[in-house]
């Protein structure tokens, strides 16, 4: 399979629901980043962390697919 296949096929419920979660994360720590007021370093840093997290595991849900395959052999 490969990557294109991959990120056409349909993703499971429980996926879906954490890339959710992730594109939050990345969301609200890009928002904390690009507020234009003064933010102490420890929140930055936080955010920056947030965002990073989100991403992976935006990616990594997004990239879980249902295999037909198995589940018609089980």
């Amino acid at each position: 399979m490969n990557i294109l296949e991959r990120y056409t096929n349909p993703t499971p419920k429980f996926f879906r629901v954490l890339r959710n979660i992730g594109i939050a994360l990345a969301t609200a720590g890009g928002a904390i980043i690009a507020a234009p007021i003064s933010i102490p370093a420890l929140v930055l840093t936080i955010a920056t962390y947030l965002t990073v997290a989100g991403t992976v595991i935006t990616a990594v849900s997004q990239a879980v697919v249902i295999d037909e395959k198995s589940e018609k052999q089980e």
